[in-house]
């Protein structure tokens, strides 16, 4: 059969069956949604900036889909007439003839041919800004806002908040793009069900090794050598005394002459530490460290009995099944940066470091009597939610000033109105009842005064078939160079103060 007559056949199909609702309902659609998504892109293109993220999820992801909606009801509505006309037997053997040499039957097929073209583009655009919005800082973190609120609140106040979440939680390549696009669809409907866990578990299980994330931007085997650290701290008395410790942090590193300091003890291109690990890897029984000469040595917590708790000047975790136990639920995973370096961006603080470092910065002013007490008591307080909490830690503080200071609150108003707003700002940073967030909800391992931290495995009480010690020495760290000090001697030698 020639090929004009073999267009011409099909065209006499398509226009005698797509005479029917559902053909020309499907056309509209498309076109109706086609254009729309053209003139956003046009008016995103002029004006520029960040889209709203629920106009985003209906322009990127709603209209998208009506468009595709529309495209597959085309041939629906075809083989739908077809099917009903062959079923009532007047399905015509020759359908109506079409001349090509009508003008404008020829420019209808032009316009068909011209159509098709732009809907190949317009759907391979809306796939692509889709995708880049799904992407987006902005839809992970504020499209299902009452979910992803408390990480989204840290993220925004991190070093890293300038990194988009996709660098880290998916990183290059197309396996974990597909990985994350199932895991997102699973959460999704956990969302619309509100199914979802609050708070939201961590460590997170499935997250991509950091060798392939944090390792785009950060080296760890790269020699840092030792870095100063200078920490300040408020007590609770009326002049809200200030103390500073100067310590001295082996960061170390791999060095021409071999691996010194934290990170050339933990870190390797090979694996040096194994570990065993419960309750969202804070209790740890068992430890597996090769060493400088190749051995490979076994350390087994003498505490791994089930009720008995870790070392460290944190707070107690329950350690809460032993490591001989096969159905303990244990989890057994090579060391990486993520064991230590747990919370480098969605990071919470502690109600006594929050106000110290605010204090520290002159955003709380230390002159106010108590106010590093009373923020904290304000603080530590329930509250049923996060709007009784800004009313209720405002409130508090400026009755308590007017009441027992009136002559501070009086003379030095604004200065109390001042900390009243970080504080609430404090909690509003970290607390999330809804979500069943609050102090302490996710412990931070950088460190040992907040949580166990490094006291998970240093705590001398992890022991070797030949008794030796993970040690629980200061020294193998950090040198302090000054401890809790009013006026550190070593700061002006430094010329820091």
């Amino acid at each position: 059969m020639p090929s004009r007559e073999r267009v011409t056949g099909w065209l006499r199909l398509i226009v005698f069956l797509g005479h029917n609702p559902t053909t020309l309902a499907g056309a509209v659609l498309t076109t109706s949604a086609g254009v729309t998504l053209v003139g956003f892109w046009a008016f995103e293109i002029v004006r520029g900036g960040h889209t709203h993220p629920y106009a985003g999820i209906f322009l990127f992801l709603i209209l998208p889909a009506l468009f595709v909606l529309g495209l597959a009801l085309i041939p629906a509505g075809l083989l739908w007439r077809r099917r009903t006309l062959r079923a009532r037997g007047v399905l015509p053997e020759v359908y109506p003839r079409i001349d090509l040499g009508r003008p404008f039957l020829r420019d209808a097929g032009a316009l068909v041919l011209l159509a098709t073209a732009l809907n190949v583009v317009i759907l391979g655009t809306a796939t692509y800004k889709g995708v880049e919005y799904m992407d987006s800082t902005q839809f992970c973190g504020l499209a299902c806002h009452s979910v992803m609120a408390p990480e989204h609140t840290a993220f925004v106040d991190s070093p890293h908040s300038r990194v988009g979440c996709v660098q880290c939680h998916i990183g290059p390549g197309a396996d974990w793009f597909v990985r994350s696009k199932l895991s997102g669809a699973r959460q999704v409907v956990a969302v619309a069900l509100g199914t979802y866990s609050r708070p939201i578990p961590s460590p997170v299980r499935e997250l991509r090794p950091a060798r392939e994330t944090c390792e785009q931007c950060h080296w760890p085997r790269k020699f840092h050598g030792d870095r100063l650290v200078v920490r300040t701290k408020f007590s609770d008395d009326e002049a809200n005394t200030r103390s500073t410790t100067v310590l001295m942090l082996r960061v170390g590193g791999h060095s021409g002459v071999g691996s010194t300091g934290i990170h050339g003890r933990h870190l390797d291109a090979t694996e040096r530490i194994r570990y065993v690990s419960t309750d969202g890897r804070q209790v740890i029984p068992r430890v597996t460290y090769v060493d400088d000469d190749g051995r490979t040595v076994e350390y087994v917590s003498e505490e791994q009995h089930e009720g008995k708790t870790t070392a460290g000047h944190g707070p107690p975790v329950r350690q809460t099944a032993s490591v001989e136990s096969p159905s303990a639920g244990l989890e057994e995973r090579a060391m990486d940066c993520m064991d230590c370096h747990n919370r480098p961006t969605h990071a919470f603080q502690l109600p006594e470091r929050a106000v110290d470092r605010a204090l520290a910065e002159g955003r709380i002013s230390p002159e106010l009597p108590f106010i590093r007490k009373k923020a904290v008591d304000v603080l530590r307080t329930d509250y049923p939610d996060r709007d009784a909490a800004a009313a209720a830690i405002t409130a508090s503080l400026s009755e308590f000033y007017r009441r027992e200071y009136p002559t501070v609150y009086g003379l030095r108003r604004e200065l109390v109105e001042a900390a009243s707003f970080q504080v609430k700002d404090i909690y509003l940073r970290n607390v999330f009842p809804a979500m069943k967030v609050t102090w302490g909800t996710y412990p931070n391992n950088i460190g040992h005064e907040d949580f166990p931290g490094c006291f998970r495995c240093h705590d001398d009480k992890h022991v070797s078939a030949d008794g030796r010690r993970i040690s629980q020495d200061c020294d193998a760290c950090h040198a302090i160079l000054a401890l809790e000090e009013e006026a550190p001697k070593i700061l002006t030698d430094l010329g820091l103060e």
